[in-house]
């Protein structure tokens, strides 16, 4: 059994990415692991300052509730984010929280395999793209993790869109083989 976090870092009610990701919760609880899901609505991520003082303490001198999610992030085995694509990138909100993660790169971080969900008006197999870069950038600082998965649904615009989209089907069968 694995500690799975899903972040889904959608803004919107009834969002796409974040039925991508309850597909994959649904998947990785069934297959025997601890998962807790955290969305972005609601939550207060101010932008990274920059000062490094986290590369000494481990800890974020901004008062929000990005030390708390980085904390979780920390402890998890698994962490799968979902975003919405925007501009062929990942949302801001999803940009703004891995900044915030700095202080993990000195840590004894356990997560190893790390997933990205991604939902888009428009189709196409190289739409998300960028944002699967942006992430990989990201894992790239962390030598012990790798990108175990990326699903992608196309073509939904509004809330509920995904309903019986290929792409749920494969959200939840990419939770299923985790193990």
């Amino acid at each position: 059994m694995k500690k799975v976090l899903v972040i889904s870092s959608s803004l919107r009610p009834g969002s796409n990415s974040e039925a991508l990701a309850d597909a994959f919760i649904r998947g990785a609880a069934e297959a025997g692991n601890e998962v807790e899901k955290i969305t972005l609505k609601e939550k207060e991520i101010r932008f990274c300052k920059g000062c490094l003082a986290c590369q000494q303490t481990q800890r974020c001198v901004i008062a929000d509730d990005a030390p708390a999610i980085v904390a979780k992030m920390h402890d998890a085995d698994v962490l799968a984010f979902a975003s919405p694509i925007y501009y062929y990138e990942m949302c801001g909100q999803l940009k703004t929280l891995l900044d915030r993660a700095n202080p993990l790169y000195p840590s004894g971080y356990r997560f190893r395999d790390i997933y990205m969900l991604t939902s888009a008006a428009e189709e196409g197999a190289h739409v998300p793209e960028r944002a699967v870069a942006g992430l990989t950038g990201w894992i790239d600082c962390f030598g012990k993790a790798c990108l175990a998965g990326t699903v992608f649904a196309g073509g939904v615009t509004k809330p509920g869109e995904t309903k019986g989209h290929p792409a749920l089907v494969r959200a939840y069968e990419m939770g299923k083989t985790i193990a």
